[in-house]
């Protein structure tokens, strides 16, 4: 028998949508790990109470869709709360970021075939592109030449009732606030965690302002702080992370000192680092639903423990301490082309060119 639920559940925006108070990062599932083992995983968390599950179209790309559509076989569907992204393309070795009506409606008819369900809980921008104003990707397409209005995709797509709700993922607070003023966004999906904090100067606050519910990915800052400066070398050769400016042996040397104060904190909390810095996620606001990526059982159960982890202001304070943004060295992203799309803004409606 499995399991009784173990996470709370939360309310993520303000249109309606509940969700587990920690959520799963799915990326990586089906990248050299067996497919049973990720299977087992995934219905091991949904049994837990972990239901919020984040995938991507471009994960693979479409073999993560794929494999958390068979998870989610034997009614399994019914208790899952279902996020997926479209917005990268990669065809033909090329990169791509697109968000034009006629891309985001083919890239949604595939995941809901990948997926194999009939809509989709949570529905992200997951870049977003700056040759297409949001207005456009969200709502509305516009002929100047005849001047007549026809509804956009994403808006479309949910009165097909093939998604539920609209979520942008590294938007800058001022797309947000132009996406928001054409259809809801439910939620925006950011990197958070106590060594990548830059989004709490205005992307943080205007999603606060305008009933936005916030996803929090490598709330564990990419695994450092769980293990460290010593993930690196445990890492492959081909591993994104060993390009990022923040994991160089240069900045990395200086970033230990973060890791040793937070362990040695967590050693007064009873609980482990990972608990620690993702407890301090959870304990930034109810509005708040992180999801950490795994794929190993028993750190998906370490990765719920934190959420009994309680934390006071002052411990709050103490932590935030360890992890100023000046003390943090190193960008979080590296100038690839991928990475070069964060917090980003999209041209004006009056730009667009109808066609």
């Amino acid at each position: 028998m499995a399991a009784a639920p173990v996470v709370p559940r939360m309310k993520l925006g303000s249109q309606g949508l509940e969700v587990s108070a920690q959520g799963l990062g799915c990326m990586g599932y089906g990248e050299g790990t067996p497919e049973a083992d990720m299977v087992a995983l995934l219905h091991h968390a949904v049994a837990a109470g972990v239901t919020m599950l984040d995938t991507s179209d471009i994960y693979g790309p479409h073999t993560n869709e794929i494999l958390i559509g068979k998870a989610l076989q034997g009614g399994v569907r019914e208790k899952v709360d279902l996020a997926t992204k479209f917005g990268i393309s990669f065809a033909d070795g090329k990169w791509e970021i697109r968000a034009d009506p006629a891309y985001v409606r083919a890239a949604c008819e595939g995941s809901l075939a990948r997926l194999g369900v009939d809509c989709i809980d949570l529905y992200y921008q997951h870049r977003m592109d700056t040759n297409t104003p949001v207005e456009i990707t969200i709502l509305t397409r516009f002929s100047f030449l005849d001047r007549r209005r026809q509804m956009g995709e994403i808006k479309k797509l949910v009165e097909e009732g093939k998604v539920k709700y609209v979520g942008l993922s590294e938007a800058s607070a001022s797309t947000i606030r132009r996406a928001h003023a054409v259809h809801p966004i439910t939620a925006v999906q950011l990197e958070w965690s106590l060594w990548s904090r830059n989004v709490e100067e205005d992307i943080i606050p205007t999603c606060r302002e305008l009933g936005i519910g916030i996803v929090a990915y490598s709330p564990l800052g990419k695994g450092f702080l769980s293990r460290g400066a010593k993930m690196v070398d445990t890492l492959p050769d081909d591993d994104f992370r060993k390009s990022l400016p923040r994991f160089q042996p240069e900045n990395m040397e200086k970033n230990a000192a973060i890791f040793e104060r937070v362990s040695e904190m967590a050693a007064r909390k009873g609980c482990t680092a990972s608990q620690l810095a993702l407890a301090w996620v959870h304990h930034k606001g109810s509005d708040v639903c992180p999801i950490p990526g795994t794929t190993k059982i028993q750190n998906l159960n370490q990765n719920v423990g934190a959420l009994s982890v309680k934390l006071t202001p002052d411990d709050m304070a103490e932590l935030e301490s360890y992890a100023t943004m000046d003390a943090v060295q190193g960008d979080r992203c590296n100038s690839n082309f991928l990475n070069t799309w964060k917090d980003s803004e999209t041209p004006p409606l009056s730009s667009w060119k109808a066609t």
